[in-house]
């Protein structure tokens, strides 16, 4: 049975899912972006390394999430010949557990598919149980391990592959 609250959460999330605009990131989003990441990330990145992505990295490709004209999560990837890697996907802590990041995570897979990839991967912390989870609901699949990945805490990194199906 569905608690009132957790009914209110559902449609919640299928009204906010009316009101989402995904769009490309632009320098002018970096500031928000920023306060995301450092919110979301032990190590999160600076505010030099978006401008980097978006201004030099040809292989990259950032998406923002908008909800009322503001930015509230964002995500990317590289495009490698025909594989895609994300980089890095978070959702504004207000606005998370509302499938969201299920939204985002599909819009990084057809993006990496128009442009030509077959395969994404991706690293996320082997005790981000939440995440894996997201990531195996969208056919990723652990393929091994990066051994002290994360320099915040020495923390192992678990590498997952998925294929990219139209």
């Amino acid at each position: 049975m569905v608690s009132p609250d957790n009914k209110d959460h559902h449609e919640r999330a299928y009204q906010l899912a009316d009101d989402i605009v995904f769009r490309p990131m632009i320098v002018t989003d970096i500031p928000t972006v920023i306060a995301i990441e450092q919110d979301s990330f032990g190590e999160p990145w600076s505010a030099q390394s978006f401008v980097q992505e978006l201004t030099e990295n040809m292989l990259a490709k950032y998406i923002v999430v908008e909800f009322e004209q503001q930015v509230i999560g964002y995500g990317g990837l590289w495009l490698i010949v025909d594989e895609a890697h994300v980089t890095n996907i978070a959702i504004h802590h207000d606005y998370r557990k509302q499938g969201l990041g299920t939204l985002l995570l599909r819009k990084l897979q057809h993006t990496a598919m128009y442009f030509g990839a077959k395969q994404m991967t991706l690293e996320v912390r082997v005790s981000n149980e939440v995440a894996q989870h997201l990531y195996e609901q969208h056919g990723f699949i652990a393929a091994g391990v990066r051994p002290g990945y994360y320099t915040d805490n020495n923390e192992d990194a678990l590498i997952m592959w998925a294929e990219l199906q139209p």
